[in-house]
């Protein structure tokens, strides 16, 4: 009896810290520790900056200078570096953290470069800044007239760097497929409005979708940048939609090399809308915006010979967002709707489409798991060990 009571409280004491800095990924457990102890660094950060920022002073809750818009610039910066951290911790995961986490973005097949870790630190970033600025922005439209005083800004300025390390932390340490999709959806529509919203011609809708990427002013460089890091981001989703297709023959090898060309075609051509904006570089801009289209009109057709496996549901789907596409085109020929209503709807109707075959193919991947037919992924490098293909090159 004696040796059970010992072996319980064994199970029940507390990893040490120690322990926890010296083995990060030993477990879900070490994993959630270290995301407390950056949040609490980043806490003391945000108190010890906002002391010097807003000593002896009123603050107001949004706009120049205020509290939001100080968690918003500072909470990005965490953001890149928690998620920078969050991608290294997991370079060494032990085997039971991969039982805990699963496969997370170590798939056969598809890996991340030290560029596409860039782009999806960076999208986190953004997300994180605009979402504090949407926040205080409704925060100041409620409280109308309020304004912060010092100790209190000094908190919650430490409390939203904590908040930002901590969530932005876990997601990279988590990051799986299904939550990559789930990141460019966010970035996208967090993106378009805030350079909707911080447009300096109030009646841009009334041109197309791309003057909003005109100028210098801060809604173009939203926009802008929003389509470049949204492109690299669909480059490795790219990857990871066509990780899963089945590869049994040298045809089907091909076949589904054409078709993850074919989407990284897309992603390349949808950050080169924000590289040349239609204003200095019109020709490259429309001949690339029209390629995105034609490429994903490409791929729907050719999707039945390229992918035979893929679920019928998935492909009819395609056929109508096509069918949709074209009607729309129609529709802005005769007059009856505006090129940004066409342009707002394909994107959406694109981007969701993706999305979806991210979905669907790893659902393939799952019952092919599961019935012990794995992919083929020769045309890759050798297998490395999980989460060490991830680390930056």
């Amino acid at each position: 009896m004696s040796r059970i009571h010992t072996a319980g409280a064994r199970l029940e004491r507390a990893t040490p810290l120690s322990r926890i800095l010296q083995r990060p990924a030993e477990n879900a457990e070490s994993l959630e520790s270290v995301a407390l102890i950056l949040g609490a660094l980043a806490f003391v950060v945000g108190a010890l900056i906002g002391t010097i920022v807003f000593w002896e002073r009123d603050v107001p809750i949004s706009g120049p200078g205020s509290i939001g818009e100080f968690i918003a610039i500072t909470g990005g910066v965490v953001s890149v570096i928690a998620f920078v951290l969050g991608r290294v911790v997991l370079r060494s995961p032990s085997a039971a953290l991969q039982r805990e986490l699963g496969q997370g973005l170590a798939v056969d097949g598809a890996k991340l470069h030290w560029f596409d870790l860039g782009a999806l630190a960076v999208a986190h970033g953004v997300i994180v800044l605009l979402t504090w600025i949407g926040l205080s922005a409704l925060l100041e439209r409620s409280f109308i007239g309020a304004v912060v005083f010092t100790l209190p800004a000094i908190i919650l300025a430490g409390v939203g760097l904590a908040v930002s390390a901590y969530v932005v932390f876990l997601s990279a340490a988590r990051l799986t497929p299904m939550l990559l999709s789930l990141v460019l959806a966010v970035f996208l529509v967090v993106g378009a409005l805030a350079s909707m919203l911080s447009a300096s011609d109030p009646l841009w809708w009334q041109k197309n979708l791309s003057a909003l990427g005109i100028g210098n002013d801060v809604s173009a460089l939203a926009f802008n940048l929003t389509l470049i890091i949204a492109g690299a981001i669909v480059t490795i989703v790219a990857r990871y939609c066509t990780a899963g297709l089945p590869t049994s023959t040298p045809l089907e090898l091909r076949h589904r090399n054409a078709v993850r060309i074919m989407l990284v075609l897309i992603g390349i051509f949808l950050a080169c809308v924000g590289i040349f904006p239609v204003d200095q570089f019109f020709a490259i801009h429309n001949t690339v915006a029209t390629g995105m289209a034609v490429v994903y009109a490409v791929i729907v057709i050719g999707l039945p010979r390229f992918v035979p496996s893929m679920p019928r549901t998935f492909v009819f789907l395609g056929f109508v967002y096509v069918g949709v596409v074209v009607v729309l085109g129609v529709f802005f020929a005769i007059g009856y709707y505006n090129l940004t209503a066409v342009e707002l709807v394909a994107g959406v109707l694109i981007f969701s489409w993706i999305i979806l075959f991210l979905r669907n193919s790893g659902a393939m991947r799952a019952t092919g798991e599961a019935a012990g037919d794995l992919p083929d992924a020769t045309e890759d490098a050798p297998t490395a060990p999980r989460h060490a293909a991830e680390a930056p090159a």
